[in-house]
């Protein structure tokens, strides 16, 4: 009886420590025959330091800690939102340069939430979008491991699943210029963005510019996998917003029109004044279009 009890004992401690040792699921992706990426995505803990709070809104930074390292974001929220976006700026988007912006959506009822993406060249480390990154990000989805493209994806993800748990309102992904692509990307891969809001944006035309007959399977699978245009047909039923200006320097009007048409119902295309980047005349039109679903 004795060394029955014993035995008891031992297997009851070994319940009891595997309890305690289980260690979060990891973050995994996969991308099938069409080149079309799936991603699960461990949630990451976070540290938040409020930087101003009053009886109207609160701003804080947020950082993620992440499997592959911290991402830096900013989040400025009224008290009772109707909506939440997940915004990935462009290339040179600094915070300082969102401050009235974030106040502007937080007065209309909605939380705008700045994603500092990896290799932005903000305060996220990472590399930038380019050739050698390509190559990098190539090289390690032949050998199974993380590309950096695929993590951003993945902070996204995050950033959406934080939004929800803590005010319980739709959330979109939105961006600008390069954000948008990946803004794009992030809404095709989680159908729980509730849609995808693309300013100066367009493909990044990896497809275009080579032969896609003479690439391999395995180089034409992951730059599918990287084009926002693989995605924008996913987002549907949920609606696509693409804005443009017809005197954009960087991506031509062209180029955003011809991305739009790789979206499926609904979706609205939105000529602005101005040039390349999110400005006040876009933030006027996204706030009234979207006073006709949420109210003013």
């Amino acid at each position: 009886m004795r060394a029955a009890g014993i035995l008891m004992a031992i297997l009851m401690l070994a319940v009891a420590l595997t309890g305690c040792t289980n260690t979060p699921a990891k973050s995994s992706y996969s991308v099938d025959n069409t080149g079309i990426l799936s991603v699960t995505c461990a949630p990451a803990p976070m540290s938040e330091q409020v930087l101003f709070s009053n009886e109207t809104y609160t701003e804080s930074k947020i950082v993620l800690h992440t499997e592959s390292g911290d991402v830096t974001t900013y989040l400025a929220a009224p008290k009772k939102p109707k909506a939440a976006i997940v915004y990935v700026p462009g290339a040179g988007e600094t915070i300082a340069a969102h401050s009235s912006r974030m106040e502007h959506y937080t007065a209309a009822g909605y939380v705008f939430y700045f994603i500092d993406t990896r290799g932005r060249g903000g305060e996220t480390p990472g590399e930038p979008f380019g050739q050698q990154l390509l190559q990098e990000d190539y090289n390690r989805f032949k050998s199974g491991e993380w590309p950096q493209y695929y993590l951003t994806i993945c902070d996204l993800v995050n950033a959406r699943q934080l939004l929800a748990d803590r005010y319980s309102v739709p959330v979109y992904a939105m961006g600008s210029s390069n954000g948008g692509r990946y803004a794009a990307v992030a809404a095709g891969v989680d159908p729980k963005f509730a849609g995808y809001v693309g300013i100066s944006t367009s493909d990044w035309g990896l497809l275009d510019s080579v032969n896609i007959q003479s690439i391999p399977a395995g180089p034409l699978r992951f730059a599918t996998s990287l084009e926002p245009g693989s995605y924008l047909p996913l987002i549907s039923p949920r609606p696509v917003w693409i804005f443009h200006a017809r005197d954009d320097p960087v991506i031509p009007f062209a180029d955003g029109e011809q991305f739009f048409t790789e979206a499926k119902e609904p979706k609205n295309f939105t000529e602005f004044s101005g040039t390349h980047g999110i400005n006040a005349d876009v933030d006027g039109k996204i706030i009234a279009q979207w006073a006709q679903i949420y109210g003013t």
